[in-house]
Formats: structure tokens, C-alpha cells, sequence
């Protein structure tokens, strides 16, 4: 199948999840993850319709992002290095991987220097596998308490990546976890932030993630098919 014909069924299946949630299916983005996929392949999924590309390196999204010539908003979705900060400041979006106050205060820092503001989530890791990147969930209501004064950022919510186990109730647990977490940050009001975005679920089980209130999904497989090797 092409690139246009899978985008339309994965916007079909975020849609049919988002009604059986009671949801409305407009209340939740599609960001296309293009990790080893060319500028060529990023251009064919944007002639197709999608409006926000998603990557997980700095240094690959520096080295395709300049062939790609049709507008898109630009996520990244995976880790950041604190030694990739400069390169990443007003050039993205949204910054899905926010995970430590010493990484938060250097992109402030880095967005001062520049005239830019960066927005941001916190990710944090729910499913309490030691592979995963993030906060701890007991930790993270004050890293945000500490972001929130930061001049160059602004705070618009959480993400994390669910635990890779074929039980579905665990995975729906991971992300209700991140939900409540969620609603309960939100609940004290800090001021400086907001918890607007539930950044959750990927190809394998962002039905599961719509079903726990995830506003972005994060699909790469289902819309491109496999990552390249190499």
C-alpha cells in the first residue's frame, strides 16, 4: 500500500478509537515518525496530508529536514543530548523528550541566547522499565514546579512510551498512569505551564493510548511501513 493509502487507514483506526473512547477523533494529532525514511519519503507523506513529522536524533533531522521543501511542523520525539541543545532550539515545534531540570534549564538557557521559545513535555517513564527513558512519576510534578519559571520554554504537557509487552492491560495501565498523572498536575495550577497534551501511544498500540486520553500518537510503521537498516 502507498504512504497516502496507509495514512488514511491509520486516520481512520486514531478515528474509530477515538469515538469507542467517547472521544472526539479531531481532539487527537497524528505525528509522523520519519526515523531512516529520506526527505523523499518525508515529502510523499506530506503531499498525502500530514502536517507534523516527527524524529528521534537531532543530527539525522539536521541532515534531512533542509531537502525536505514542503512546509510541515517538525517534532522531535526521541531523546536529547544535552551536547545537541544549540542545534535543536527553534527548530522544532514541540519537544516531546523533556526528562531533567538540567536539560530544561540548558534549553532556557539556549532559547534566551537565541530570542526563542521552546515548547516542550516532560517525558516520563511510566512503565518502570530501566531501557526507557523519563522521570520517575514520583518526580515529576516537581520537575515541572522547576520548568514552569524558565523563560525560554513553555510546558504543554507529558509523554511517555509504553512498556513493549504483549499484554494490553499493562500498557493500558502505563498510560492511564500517565493520565492521572496528568490531571493531577493540572489540578494544582502552576503557573507558567499546561497540561494540555498526553503525548502516548505508537504503531503498536496507540488505540490502546486514544482509549486513555493521549491527545498525540506517535506512528511511524503503520503510515511508512519498516524502518530502513543502516
Amino acid at each position: 500500500m502507498s504512504i497516502a493509502e496507509n495514512l488514511l487507514r491509520a486516520r481512520e483506526r486514531v478515528a474509530e478509537a477515538a469515538v469507542r473512547a467517547g472521544r472526539d477523533p479531531a481532539s487527537v494529532a497524528i505525528v509522523a515518525v520519519t526515523k531512516t525514511h529520506p526527505a523523499r519519503t518525508v515529502e510523499e507523506a506530506l503531499r498525502a496530508g500530514v502536517t507534523d513529522v516527527g524524529e528521534n536524533r537531532v543530527q539525522e533531522f539536521l541532515e534531512k529536514a533542509p531537502a525536505v521543501s514542503l512546509p510541515c511542523r517538525w517534532h522531535l520525539v526521541g531523546t536529547l543530548q544535552t551536547n545537541k541543545v544549540n542545534k535543536a532550539v527553534g527548530r522544532f515545534a514541540l519537544i516531546h523528550s523533556v526528562d531533567s531540570l538540567r536539560l530544561a534549564e540548558r534549553l532556557s538557557a539556549a532559547g534566551e541566547r537565541e530570542g526563542a521559545t521552546t515548547e516542550i513535555l516532560v517525558e516520563v517513564n511510566t512503565s518502570g522499565e530501566a531501557s526507557k527513558h523519563g522521570v520517575e512519576p514520583a518526580g515529576a510534578e516537581d520537575l515541572c514546579r522547576s520548568i514552569a519559571p524558565l523563560p525560554a520554554l513553555r510546558l504543554r504537557g507529558l509523554m511517555t512510551v509504553g512498556p513493549w509487552v504483549p499484554e494490553i492491560g499493562v500498557v493500558a495501565r502505563s498510560f492511564e498512569s500517565l493520565r492521572l498523572l496528568r490531571d493531577r498536575i493540572a489540578a494544582g495550577r502552576i503557573e507558567g505551564i499546561s497540561m494540555e497534551h498526553l503525548s502516548m501511544g505508537m504503531s503498536g498500540d496507540f488505540e490502546t493510548a486514544i482509549a486513555e486520553g493521549a491527545t498525540i500518537v506517535r506512528l511511524g510503521r503503520v503510515i511508512f511501513g519498516e524502518r530502513r537498516q543502516g
